[in-house]
């Protein structure tokens, strides 16, 4: 179990952009860029990650989409504080729906978009964090890098994660980290293939893939990208049926207390 607890923050949203855009040659870097919100999903970030993919599919030299975080931090999924907002006073999960579908949506053009995306990861990755690495054709990480699904300390389910997480792992070590929420290592990860490299450097690495990567076409890039994922059994009722999921647990009464517990007393769930 992660026990480390967030920074204390309140519902004020954090300064600055949702993340930062670096063109380089062949590769747009996009850095998510709220350390102080653990770099969480909210739907400004998920409206910044697609307006990104879109700029790197229009730029004709574009090869690669790297994601990656800040502050020691890839990704925790989730806002909790946003989710909580959404809550307040017993109102439907509508804006969570919202943000699954986003999210869903975003993943899906993951497996389409003529470039590569790759996840740059270099520290904590916890929930929809995983499902945005995951999703991603590829995955450098450090030695410090760990990977974890706490959504059933929460009362909710890694709905949106899981098929895309399987998709990489096979069924075992995804439900295995569904189910014991423990932090996963870097190595361990790699073993059963949510890594596809650890590395010391992940610019290196980068360098290295652009070598073969600027030689092919754009359009065969995506093509592979639709014919894999046409050999693989998630489609939009996959998706459909992982919307629904996730709106139900967010929903739930276990849930609710245990989110207002913490956008209200930064109370966390094994506290």
């Amino acid at each position: 179990m992660d026990t480390r607890r967030p920074p204390r923050t309140g519902t004020r949203p954090a300064d600055g952009p949702p993340v930062r855009l670096t063109a380089e040659p062949h590769v747009l870097r996009v850095t998510l860029s709220r350390p102080d919100r653990q770099n969480s999903l909210s739907g400004p970030v998920l409206d910044a990650l697609a307006a990104a993919l879109d700029r790197a599919v229009a730029d004709p030299e574009c090869r690669v989409l790297l994601i990656e975080g800040s502050g020691g931090t890839f990704c925790t999924g989730l806002d909790f504080d946003e989710a909580g907002a959404d809550l307040a006073d017993g109102g439907p999960a509508t804006g969570a729906g919202q943000g699954g579908a986003a999210f869903l949506a975003l993943m899906r053009r993951f497996g389409t978009a003529p470039v590569a995306v790759v996840a740059s990861v270099d520290g904590r990755v916890a929930g929809g964090g995983v499902g945005l690495a995951a999703a991603a054709d590829l995955v450098l990480a450090t030695e410090r890098s760990q990977f974890s699904l706490p959504e059933a300390l929460w009362g909710l389910l890694p709905c949106c994660v899981l098929p895309a997480l399987m998709r990489r792992t096979g069924f075992q070590p995804a439900y295995a980290m569904a189910l014991c929420t423990q932090p996963v290592s870097a190595r361990r990860a790699e073993a059963f293939r949510l890594v596809d490299e650890v590395v010391p450097d992940p610019d290196a690495a980068v360098r290295r893939l652009l070598v073969r990567l600027t030689r092919l076409d754009p359009r065969t890039i995506g093509e592979l990208k639709r014919y894999a994922r046409a050999l693989w059994f998630t489609d939009q009722e996959t998706d459909a049926f992982a919307l629904a999921e996730f709106t139900r647990a967010v929903a739930s009464p276990v849930a609710r207390r245990r989110i207002t517990d913490y956008t209200t007393a930064r109370q966390l769930p094994w506290e």
